[in-house]
């Protein structure tokens, strides 16, 4: 907030301003009414015009002198029992922008402007008294308020002392000997020191003071007119007096007369202000709740976006409160309509129709159901409806839950109505709304809801059944308390994949990881973009990557650059991605180069290997992650033998490598990539035990010992003895990049000591020649993905080869199922 701090004069030029000087002047921009919330006026910028009609800081010029002004001076000019300074102090920027220096005792015509201000002021003195936690401040600010109250009926009076106040406020700056003394102290930024505010207030209280507004008008009116009928019987009185010659110069019936006149004058303004101040607390209402349905909406969307790690703040609190003020205020907005003497068609039909948005709006999923929804398998979600305590008491509300097409979800937001067509059957598909006073929420709580069978539409061209989308449907009829008839209020939850086997679960995730990252808001559903930028992209790996790992250490740039590379197989590594555009097949439909995955299956096996495995690693930047075996030479070929990083495997999904420098056979260096370790072999053995086994590795990249960093994830113990006297073994992680190759026809009696090492996960293939130089530097990778075997010192036997990694082959469960159930 920007502030004017200038030396005040009842005129003011730029001659006035150069006398003072451009360093202690701040402009006035946006400070807002503490009453009504609108935008104080602005400085002019021709630096002309009146002072009462400009936004200045008098208060701050004023409070400078306050402190040489005697105490009884200050309660001459600010009287502690009708405008105490305090008040002066708390409405600061809205009193220096009324129009005070209009108001003379001469122009009656100022009576209901005058009024009106006085109104202003009471009421939001009782509003803070009534927000006041403090007994003391509380009482100080409503005794105010009722002695204000004897203001009532002379309200010109009252805008005349105001504005007699603000003159010697002005006149005292003007002539005090320190006025040069304050205007230099001031600081020159207002970043270093804000001139007061006066305190903000939201569009509800807002709101709120313009409905008691109205409703004083009408007790004013109601007054007013009771006044006038007693003056009129009274009329009736005299006039036969004046007839029998008691009063010859009709002076008692002339003022009578006068003051009937001046009363319905009053009536009529006061009749007519009051049906204006009802059209503009309607509207504002209708601005108020144009806004609160947006937060609805917003809060909706950072639900649903929460799926890929966006920060979501789950409380529901303040919109229900906020939900509740409105449909108050509906209510008595209405009640006024109907108490008016000329009611207005339009503002009935503009506040019914207000009420009919909010009742249906206020049904929110508080609890999103899964977004990959099993077939036969239990999933639990929460509804809430914000206006719980206004419904109706008497028969329960039951919500039922049906599930939908994306077809459906269309014609229902486009048309509010759903086609018939049943497409899948849902078991514990209904719940009653409770409300529950200690959280003062009222849900409905889906516990055990499942789908036993879900109905496919037809699929175009190569659309496999895990890009397929549905919602689920929550509807209901309600009665709200004050209204004739129920309404009919339907929510539907964010898009989620069927699926009948775990085998689909992570292209199905796929496509809610699509749809949640790249969708817009109040979109057609479930529209989404068939390709994205890159940046949009990184951003999204980066969050999902965070939020699944539940780590604060994030994707860095060399990380984000690698799976460029990969996802548009460029493995150039000056490559230039940050305008390029990924399509949904690059994501998680086109096999990548030389696999039999996509990106995202291999994007996702790294990051559910780090959860399971190696959250610690990861979070303290003990693991490299994503690198490409370029940039992996480039950092690596100027370190010492030993030196080593942990790379995601480029080959396999869900494994990491360890990459190390070591001796080659003529005496140079060469780059060894250990066989990734998967998830069973860290389930058998951790990645810090691993490290500690390897002899070979000695300082993790650039230059760290690894018993400095490892240490601490050393976890090996000798097993204790088993019963039958048998004795406890250790595992142990052992590099051979030699051993001699396997044979299948070795006999079957070959010693022990004479068979091949096999490693638990397959069986180890020997290096048959030396390493080949890499292209552009001299060091060495094996064509097979620079694999070095390893292998476990097993006293207990061989472990059988592990099964080939499966293909992306979607299969048809949906058809399988069918034809077992037949």
């Amino acid at each position: 907030m920007i502030n004017v701090m200038v030396h005040v004069l009842p005129f003011y030029t730029k001659d006035n301003l150069n006398l003072i000087g451009w360093s202690s002047v701040r402009i006035a921009s946006k400070r807002r009414d503490p009453i009504s919330g609108n935008v104080l006026r602005k400085a002019d910028s021709t630096f002309g015009g009146r002072v009462p009609t400009v936004t200045m800081a008098q208060w701050g010029l004023m409070s400078k002198l306050l402190r040489s002004i005697p105490t009884e001076s200050i309660d001459e000019l600010y009287p502690p029992n009708t405008f105490p300074i305090y008040v002066r102090c708390l409405l600061a920027d809205w009193i220096e922008t009324q129009p005070w220096e209009d108001f003379e005792l001469e122009k009656v015509d100022q009576q209901l402007q005058a009024q009106t201000l006085l109104n202003q002021i009471i009421m939001y003195l009782r509003s803070k008294a009534e927000q006041e936690t403090n007994v003391v401040e509380k009482i100080r600010l409503m005794r105010t308020s009722s002695n204000m109250e004897m203001y009532r009926q002379q309200s010109l009076n009252f805008g005349v002392m105001v504005r007699d106040m603000l003159r010697k406020e002005r006149h005292l700056i003007n002539n005090s000997p320190q006025q040069v003394e304050i205007l230099s102290t001031m600081p020159p930024s207002p970043s270093q020191e804000p001139a007061p505010e006066a305190p903000k207030t939201s569009d509800v209280d807002r709101l709120v003071y313009q409905v008691l507004y109205v409703q004083d008008c009408r007790q004013s009116i109601h007054q007013q007119q009771e006044d006038l009928n007693w003056d009129k019987q009274n009329l009736e009185t005299i006039g036969p007096s004046i007839q029998n010659g008691m009063d010859p110069q009709n002076t008692e019936l002339q003022k009578l007369q006068n003051k009937i006149q001046k009363q319905e004058h009053n009536l009529k303004s006061l009749r007519t202000n009051r049906l204006g101040q009802l059209k503009n607390a309607v509207e504002s209402l209708g601005h108020c709740q144009a806004r609160l349905i947006s937060q609805l909406k917003a809060w909706s969307w950072e639900q649903h976006k929460a799926t890929i790690g966006h920060p979501f703040n789950d409380n529901l609190g303040p919109l229900q409160t906020w939900c509740e003020q409105l449909l108050g205020l509906n209510g008595k907005l209405r009640q006024e309509w109907m108490l008016a003497g000329n009611p207005i068609p339009e503002l009935q039909d503009m506040l019914v129709t207000l009420q009919q948005e909010l009742i249906k709006s206020s049904l929110l999923v508080d609890k999103q159901p899964p977004q990959v929804i099993k077939t036969q398998s239990k999933f639990s979600t929460v509804v809430r409806y914000l206006l719980g305590e206004k419904m109706a008491p008497g028969k329960p509300v039951v919500l039922k839950a049906q599930i939908i097409t994306e077809a459906q979800a269309r014609h229902l937001k486009q048309l509010g109505a759903l086609t018939s067509d049943n497409v899948g059957e849902l078991i514990n598909n209904t719940a009653i709304l409770e409300h529950h006073p200690t959280s003062k929420s009222t849900c409905a709580t889906f516990r055990n809801m499942s789908v036993k069978k879900i109905k496919r539409a037809d699929r175009k061209g190569t659309e496999s059944v895990t890009e397929e989308k549905f919602a689920i449907l929550f509807s209901t009829d309600i009665n709200i308390t004050g209204c004739d008839t129920p309404y009919r209020i339907q929510i539907i939850s964010v898009p989620v994949v069927v699926i009948v086997h775990g085998s689909q679960e992570i292209n199905a995730m796929a496509t809610v990881i699509w749809d949640c990252a790249f969708s817009e808001p109040d979109r057609i559903p479930f529209v989404v973009p068939d390709g994205v930028p890159w940046k949009l992209m990184c951003m999204t790996l980066n969050s999902k990557f965070m939020s699944e790992v539940q780590t604060q250490h994030c994707l860095n740039q060399y990380n984000l650059h690698f799976l460029a590379q990969k996802i548009f197989d460029q493995p150039d590594i000056s490559g230039e991605f940050g305008k390029m555009m990924v399509s949904w097949a690059q994501f998680n439909k086109e096999m990548l180069p030389s696999r039999q995955f996509t990106f995202w299956q291999w994007f996702e096996g790294a990051m559910e290997l780090t959860k399971r495995h190696l959250k610690a690693y990861w979070s303290e930047g003990v693991i490299f992650g994503f690198i490409g075996k370029q940039h992996l030479h480039l950092i690596l070929k100027d370190r010492p033998n030993g030196t080593f990083l942990l790379r995601f495997s480029d080959s396999e999904i869900g494994g990491i490598t360890i990459a190390y420098v070591a001796a080659s056979e003529n005496g140079g260096q060469k780059i060894q990539n250990i066989q990734p370790f998967s998830k069973r072999d860290l389930e058998i053995r951790c990645l810090g035990n691993r490290i500690i086994d390897i002899e070979s590795l000695a300082f993790l990249y650039p230059d760290y010992p690894k018993h400095g960093i490892f240490e601490k994830y050393y976890t090996d113990d000798p097993l204790p003895s088993r019963e039958g006297g048998y004795i406890g073994v250790r595992l142990q992680t052992k590099v051979d990049a030699e051993v001699a190759p396997a044979s299948s026809n070795l006999p079957c009696n070959t010693p022990r000591s004479e068979m091949p090492d096999m490693s638990p996960r397959r069986l180890v293939q020997p290096l048959t020649s030396p390493l080949q130089p890499f292209p552009g530097n001299s060091f060495g990778a094996d064509s097979s993905g620079g694999a070095a075997g390893f292998n476990f010192i097993d006293p207990i036997g061989i472990y059988p080869p592990e099964m080939p990694p499966p293909t992306n082959m979607d299969v048809d469960y949906d058809f399988i199922e069918k034809l077992i159930q037949e």
